[in-house]
Parts: C-alpha cells; sequence; structure tokens
C-alpha cells in the first residue's frame, strides 16, 4: 500500500509573513504582514502544511547572530500559534549570496529537507514569495505551484500573481 504525500504551502518569510523593512532581525522591527493570519489560517484548514524558508544573509554579513534570529523566529512562532497557526518547519539559510551552498534560494536544499522530513508532494504543494528567487528556488524544487506577491510586471516563474497575500485564499484551494 502506498503512503499518501503532504502537500505543503513553502512561504518565504521577510515579504510574506513579516513586512520587509531590510534584515528584519529584532523582535521590536517585527511586523507582521496584513492579512497573513487569515490567509494561513485558510490554508491550513485546505489541509496543507506550512513551511517557511528563508534567506537570511544578515548572519554572513554580520548584521546579526543566529541567537537573535532564534529569538526572533521563537517570538513569531508564538504569535502565530496564538492564532491557531501550526508552523510544521522553519528552514533558514545564514549564508551570503557568494558562498554557493546549497541552501541559499534559488538552489532547493531548504525545500528538499523539508520534502524528506515532511514526506511531501511537490507537484501538488506551493511556493510563496515576493521575489524571483523564491519562484526560481521553487521550480529547481519541482513545486508546481508558485505565487509571486509583486506589483511590478515582467517575466517571472511564477504561475500565480498577487498584489496582496489575502489574494491567496482565491487561488490554493
Amino acid at each position: 500500500m502506498k503512503q499518501q504525500k503532504n502537500r505543503a504551502i513553502f512561504l518565504d518569510r521577510d515579504g510574506i509573513i513579516n513586512v520587509d523593512s531590510g534584515y528584519v532581525h529584532k523582535i521590536e522591527d517585527f511586523k507582521f504582514t496584513s492579512g497573513i493570519f487569515k490567509t494561513l489560517q485558510y490554508l491550513q484548514k485546505q489541509g496543507y502544511l506550512l513551511v517557511i524558508v528563508t534567506n537570511q544573509s544578515g548572519i554572513a554579513r554580520g548584521y546579526y547572530d543566529e541567537q537573535a534570529y532564534m529569538d526572533l523566529t521563537i517570538h513569531m512562532m508564538e504569535k502565530l500559534s496564538l492564532k491557531g497557526i501550526s508552523i510544521k518547519g522553519v528552514y533558514h539559510c545564514p549564508h551570503g549570496p557568494d558562498e554557493g551552498c546549497r541552501c541559499r534560494k534559488p538552489r532547493s536544499g531548504m525545500f528538499k529537507v523539508a520534502q524528506k522530513e515532511f514526506k511531501l508532494d511537490m507537484k501538488n504543494s506551493w511556493m510563496i514569495g515576493d521575489k524571483e528567487s523564491d519562484m526560481k528556488a521553487g521550480v529547481n524544487a519541482g513545486v508546481k505551484n508558485r505565487i509571486l506577491l509583486s506589483k511590478e510586471k515582467g517575466v517571472s516563474d511564477a504561475t500565480h500573481r498577487i498584489k496582496k497575500i489575502s489574494d491567496v485564499i482565491d487561488i490554493v484551494v
């Protein structure tokens, strides 16, 4: 008997979960994006596992350290939990863009770890991000459905485009 695989929603952090004000690492600077709670609650009710995949090059650049990142992640998870939102996994790449690691988006390392850990069906999963590197990472990981949150037009690996995070509710079923 074949084991059923799980579907996931892969989420970038800065710009999707929280307002991206540049290298966010202090709790007092962390602000959730408008509509994110309702959107994540909806996705969870649809049976998707919620997984965060985030580049955090501020660590490599010396702007903050792993402990500051972890403290902020714990804060974020606690606030989401209070809204009934369960994030199954949070994966981060602490490397800079020139380090050539396998985990930094647009590479698929973080996705592959989550896929193995949660037995994910990548073809029926989604990537939601605000940068083209998020979309390319989704392609590289075999994620069929990719949503780009952006007001800009242009060539993209996204399968859908939205202008605000709550628009996801009209797309993902």
